[in-house]
């Protein structure tokens, strides 16, 4: 028993690091859409997948499509504060968002290098 003691420690910083999604802290959640995306898995996972594709976007689309899918983001995040913590609406909108997401990724990703 002595020897796991020193584990002790350790174990109490592994199991106590704050969750995070890909967009905001978790340990920093302050409205309920964001509490109810740290609290169900597929929304963490959806706001990971959301957050990597536009990271990913906004780094390879020209400036005026940057523009547009950053205000586009802007009114995205207006629509996910009013779901609030309804899940259902919250997995809606994600499900929306990802898929035009991944479209324009996809545009992109066949236009080749140029």
């Amino acid at each position: 028993m002595l020897k796991l003691l020193p584990a002790f420690p350790l174990l109490a910083l592994l199991t106590a690091a704050p969750a995070t999604a890909a967009s905001f802290p978790c340990d920093k959640a302050e409205t309920p859409d964001e509490r109810a995306i740290c609290a169900t898995l597929s929304l963490n996972d959806r706001d990971v997948e959301m957050a990597t594709r536009f990271e990913i976007l906004k780094d390879v689309l020209p400036m005026g499509g940057r523009t547009k899918m950053q205000e586009d983001q802007e009114t995205w995040l207006k629509e996910r504060r009013a779901c609030a913590g309804d899940t259902a609406c919250l997995r809606d909108l994600y499900d929306a968002r990802l898929k035009t997401l991944r479209g324009l990724l996809s545009e992109f990703a066949k236009q080749g290098p140029q």
